[in-house]
């Protein structure tokens, strides 16, 4: 991360040097008690990609049809203030240190060099890294609508997802008002951006849950590797490319005209399912090559689905057992479901029990949760094989927003659209 240059020269907000410079030390701590130091955006366009860094402004938000980056870090906040006006202006600083960490810069005056009695705005970690394609996607849970007095604008799509049999739920990985997911090639990038936007919400908003993920679980890259999960098996294969325009738009951005008016605002949107899939390695790592391959519908090593011999070959379904994942899964027994998935594995050290605390955390966005994932979910939590090595343990839905638009957008302009 690079350290900003001072700002007034482009008619943006004054650095703290240069408070210090025309008032002294005082009139520098009193604009950062009030906010004016924290996060402030700077103009100009996005972040060269070819530095690493991914555009920021967009008509969706990165990070969903994005290609996939290798790490994960990501977070559920619970709202802590009842100020609307306080709440928003929270979020117009979360897009300000947005714009700046996913194009590779610290967060306002930077993590050293500033007014040696206050805090400096950038935790400092990441200084010296490069972007490593850090995308920094927000969203907001059922519960959010709760608070602000926005009940009428939450949307029909955001449902409450039902128990589904097996679930078993630690209610501290649960639900939450907002999240925000980080997703980068480094994980301290995603790592650094998770905490200043944390500490950037200190009072406002406060971390119920987060989750670290590696070694993604799903490509949206045409042609790139298929990446395999915990149990040895490739995931993803007919997953949505960023590059399918067509199906982006049929199965995973909320469209004009779904919902009603009240939804409206949630044009260019999509929604978000969050679950963390514990796994029964142990059990697993002692089950039967065979056994294995049955589970999935497809070989351990080449990813065919059976009776084929290459990954991407047509699955012929009825030669894979009644029970097998990919044929419950597969939109041809569905009716056509699809989803977007972008799932990282996890490893959070033990159990206590002498058992690895390990699995996938599943991400996937959709057009309409009621269409997408719970029709799904209520199939393959009935029967699908894979059930027996597998639980679900945390669980959230949220709704994300489009995209910023320009430098003088925000995230969540459009639901609360009085500010805006």
């Amino acid at each position: 991360m690079t350290e900003p240059m001072e700002r007034n020269q482009n008619g943006g907000p004054p650095s703290r040097r240069a408070l210090i410079g025309w008032g002294g030390a005082g009139l520098a701590l009193g604009a950062a008690a009030a906010g004016g130091a924290v996060a402030v955006a700077r103009d100009g366009g996005d972040a060269d990609p070819a530095g690493g860094a991914v555009a920021f402004h967009g008509a969706h938000q990165a990070g969903i049809a994005t290609p996939v980056q290798d790490r994960l870090h990501f977070a559920a906040f619970d709202v802590k203030t009842d100020d609307r006006a306080e709440f928003v202006r929270m979020l117009k600083e979360w897009t300000a240190a947005a714009r700046l960490l996913t194009g590779g810069h610290a967060v306002g005056d930077g993590a050293y060099g500033g007014l040696p009695e206050a805090p400096p705005d950038d935790t400092g970690e990441a200084l010296g890294l490069k972007p490593a394609r850090l995308t920094l996607t927000i969203g907001f849970g059922p519960s959010f609508f709760d608070h602000f007095g926005l009940q009428d604008s939450r949307p029909e799509a955001l449902v409450d997802l039902p128990q589904f049999p097996g679930d078993n739920f630690d209610k501290s990985r649960t639900g939450g008002d907002l999240c925000v997911q980080a997703c980068a090639d480094d994980p301290q990038v995603a790592v650094h951006a998770i905490r200043n936007l944390a500490r950037i919400g200190f009072g406002k908003v406060a971390v119920r849950w987060s989750q670290l993920g590696f070694g993604k679980t799903s490509s949206t890259t045409p042609g790139a590797q298929t990446p395999r999960n915990l149990m040895g098996f490739k995931d993803g294969t007919r997953n949505i490319a960023g590059t399918e325009t067509d199906r982006l738009k049929k199965y995973v951005w909320v469209g004009t005209g779904d919902g009603t008016e009240k939804s409206a605002w949630m044009t260019g949107g999509s929604y978000l399912v969050a679950r963390r899939i514990r796994m029964n390695i142990e059990t697993w790592d002692r089950t039967s090559l065979q056994e294995q391959e049955d589970v999935f519908g497809r070989d351990k090593g080449e990813g065919a689905p059976a009776g084929k011999a290459k990954e991407h070959d047509p699955p012929f379904l009825k030669a894979m057992k009644p029970d097998a994942h990919v044929r419950l899964a597969h939109p041809d027994s569905n009716h056509g479901i699809t989803i977007l998935r972008r799932g990282y594995s996890f490893t959070d050290g033990t159990d206590g029990l002498g058992r690895l605390d390990a699995g996938l955390f599943f991400l996937a966005y959709q057009r309409d949760v009621r269409e997408g994932f719970i029709p799904l979910q209520r199939k393959l939590s009935a029967s699908d094989a894979l059930n027996e090595y597998i639980q679900h343990v945390g669980s959230a839905v949220f709704a994300v927003p489009p995209g910023v638009r320009d430098k003088d957008d925000w995230w969540g302009s459009t639901l609360f659209s009085k500010e805006a």
